[in-house]
């Protein structure tokens, strides 16, 4: 067993949380602070803000449920034998596979929500469903970054 290798698998395990966490926190940011604006103009509007303001959180727990697969069920399943640095690096390929697709889809749906907050005034909040309908777009490929990780670990062996 090389402890290089090792790390570095634990380590592409992470990356999928951290693209989760920084994606979700940068499209929250942008989706909150126009909801804040929005609030000042009509504050009837604050349920409506929240949901939208939520959604990018979702994809921190879609890398948590990635890393959780990698650290818990992957690399302790390895033969000690079988952890080398070809291994933890085609690991660290599918870890930043799923860094991107958590990272992406969050801030991408930030941008979508922080749009339909900016609209909830002017459409008296009617556009919260046609909002969340867009947003849910990005939302699949969050999702999809979990299958890709999946898929890629049955590929990797």
């Amino acid at each position: 067993m090389d402890p290089l290798a090792m790390g570095l698998m634990y380590l592409a395990g992470a990356l999928p949380l951290i693209g989760g966490i920084t994606g979700s926190t940068i499209g929250m940011k942008r989706a909150a602070s126009v909801g804040a604006s929005v609030l000042a103009e009509d504050p009837t509007q604050f349920r409506n803000v929240l949901i939208l303001a939520a959604l990018p959180m979702t994809q921190t727990f879609y890398g948590l449920i990635q890393m959780i697969y990698i650290m818990l069920m992957y690399i302790p399943s390895l033969p000690l034998d079988n952890i080398n640095m070809t291994k933890a690096l085609a690991l660290i390929g599918i870890g930043l596979a799923g860094f991107l697709a958590e990272y992406l889809s969050a801030w991408a749906q930030g941008i979508i929500c922080a749009n339909g907050i900016a609209e909830l005034p002017r459409t008296k909040g009617n556009n919260l469903m046609s909002s969340i309908v867009l947003a849910a777009y990005v939302e699949l490929w969050g999702i999809l970054g979990i299958i890709f990780t999946i898929l890629g670990l049955s590929l990797l062996g």
